[in-house]
């Protein structure tokens, strides 16, 4: 999986792997977030095929990200890595200094291998449970 690229995207871009990764039995026009319009979006290709995606949020010096998607015959093949390493040099280079997520329980092996840390607090929304984690950008 070297050829692959990544590049800032319209959000409508992140619309359809937001659906069919992560919330399946949606429709796509419930994939739209309030937020698209005010954040940054973030797409891996693979062959000109779009296979992961990630949208990014920033507050003062904190930059949340949301959403990220990738494709599941794609998955475990170092593609999420580093699309997630992609976003965090964004962030640093924009003067960020933590970068944070809303975690679902089966992603967290995921961020911690990649040195985001639990903060130990929970939340359920839509069927999911969730806890936020965040990585410290200014080490």
């Amino acid at each position: 999986m070297n050829e692959i690229s990544i590049e800032q995207i319209r959000p409508e871009l992140t619309w359809k792997l937001r659906r069919d990764i992560l919330y399946p039995q949606q429709k796509m026009f419930e994939m739209e977030i309030d937020e698209d319009n005010d954040g940054y979006h973030f797409g891996a290709f693979h062959d000109n095929n779009l296979v992961a995606v990630v949208s990014l949020f920033k507050r003062d010096d904190s930059w949340q990200f949301r959403k990220f998607a990738v494709e599941a015959s794609v998955q475990s093949k170092g593609i999420g890595s580093r699309l997630l390493q992609y976003i965090a040099n964004f962030a640093i280079s924009e003067g960020g200094t933590r970068l944070w997520c809303n975690a679902r329980l089966t992603a967290i092996p995921f961020y911690l291998k990649h040195g985001f840390v639990q903060k130990g607090e929970h939340f359920s929304k839509n069927g999911f449970d969730y806890e936020i984690m965040e990585k410290d950008l200014s080490a």
